[in-house]
């Protein structure tokens, strides 16, 4: 099968890696990829909002598959660009993907899906968590125990936008399930955690991600599908806008049971990393038939173990990025056993520089969670990059306790 995946991070790498594993593969593209993509996929220079420039591409390939990345092309429209002129995709409409797109469509989803969800309030006020409506990269949701830190939160979201979500504050442990969805019909994956804020011990603005870890114990995933997965695809099916693809359910894990703080249209990043090291079974299969509408007799194998993501950032990250600074030492990472996927990478004068604000997510597996924390803690120390940082303790209350 020809396969062409649509982006350029370190999910995109994930999955390229993952997909570049399964026997049905013949040929892997990318658009526009990346460095580290271009090891396993020929990268073409298309944009992943060039939907034209996509479909062309995919035409000129003849490929069986396309699987789109990023939100906001989903959101966008792209897959339906592709999928209206007859090309496979495994990735949701514009109409299914507003459940990332809009957190004040997602509300009125999981009001009428009978989903659990922290309240939406009329007015700001403290404490409370303050959200764009639109996408903003994991960027736009402030956390305001304070009345000053919420006028301080008001700036931050409405760069995002002009439309603002206020909910109430809850209270517990995050989880990230990721399902793959043919419309009702859904494949869960195994639970993850990521680490939203910037620095050591949950402190500092909200990021795209410093990194996760799966598989994540103690819950009942049974009763998050049942209330917080199904309930959502059944609602978006019936206003006519069935979910082909991955379906990403951030929840809080509260005294009262779990609630959704938001849904994704798309793997999460850097959860994708944790998570796909542990399936053990050919994914392609999965995404070629939920693409096709149906996941009936399909089944995803789940090995045993931990996966622990480590993500180097540009030193000022979120607030800059950091471009043209050398990398070295990816070899040595690998070498030690280490996955090391790159989020913001590219080629100057044939030498691998930096290029973006996350930089290179760094995946290492044990048979403990402590062990894959390890060994992956030990394999981001192979790598130079000056001025970089990461945190310390992704996993660490985890894998001690």
């Amino acid at each position: 099968m020809r396969v062409l995946v649509v982006g350029s991070g370190g999910r995109e790498h994930a999955l390229a890696w993952k997909l570049g594993s399964s026997p049905l593969l013949t040929e892997l593209h990318a658009a526009p990829g990346s460095p580290g993509i271009a090891a396993l996929a020929t990268c073409h220079p298309v944009a992943t909002d060039d939907a034209e420039g996509l479909l062309a591409l995919a035409r000129s390939l003849a490929v069986d598959l396309v699987v789109v990345g990023p939100e906001a092309p989903l959101v966008a429209g792209v897959a339906d660009v592709l999928r209206h002129a007859g090309l496979p995709v495994y990735g949701p409409s514009a109409a299914a993907a507003r459940i990332e797109g809009s957190k004040l469509f997602a509300k009125e989803v999981m009001a009428a899906a009978g989903v659990p969800t922290a309240a939406l309030l009329d007015h700001p006020r403290a404490p409370c968590v303050l959200k764009a409506d639109g996408l903003a990269g994991g960027k736009g949701v402030v956390v305001c125990h304070t009345e000053a830190e919420l006028d301080a939160a008001r700036e931050t979201v409405l760069a995002f936008g002009d439309k603002v979500v206020a909910e109430e504050l809850l209270e517990g442990p995050e989880v990230s399930v990721l399902a793959l969805c043919a419309g009702t019909e859904l494949l869960v994956l195994p639970p993850a955690r990521d680490f939203k804020r910037a620095y050591d011990g949950d402190e500092g603005p909200n990021t795209g991600g410093m990194g996760s870890y799966a598989p994540v114990t103690g819950i009942d995933l049974d009763e998050i599908v049942a209330t917080c997965v199904a309930p959502v695809l059944a609602e978006l099916a019936r206003r006519g806008a069935p979910f082909v693809g991955t379906l990403f359910v951030g929840l809080m894990l509260t005294p009262d049971g779990p609630k959704v703080l938001e849904y994704n249209c798309r793997f999460g990043d850097p959860e994708t990393q944790s998570v796909l090291p542990l399936v053990a079974g050919d994914l392609l299969p999965a995404l070629v038939a939920a693409a096709g509408g149906s996941l009936a007799g399909v089944a995803l194998d789940v090995g045993a173990g931990s996966a622990v993501t480590v993500v180097l950032t540009a030193g000022a990250y979120p607030a800059s990025d950091d471009r043209g600074v050398p990398i070295a030492g990816i070899e040595r990472a690998e070498s030690e056993g280490a996955l090391v996927f790159h989020s913001g990478t590219a080629l100057r004068d044939g030498r691998l520089v930096t290029n973006g604000g996350r930089l290179l997510g760094v995946t290492a597996t044990g048979a403990t969670l402590a062990e894959a924390r390890r060994r992956a803690y030990d394999a981001a120390d192979s790598i130079e990059i000056p001025g970089a940082r990461r945190r310390a303790d992704i996993a660490l209350a985890a894998a001690d306790g």
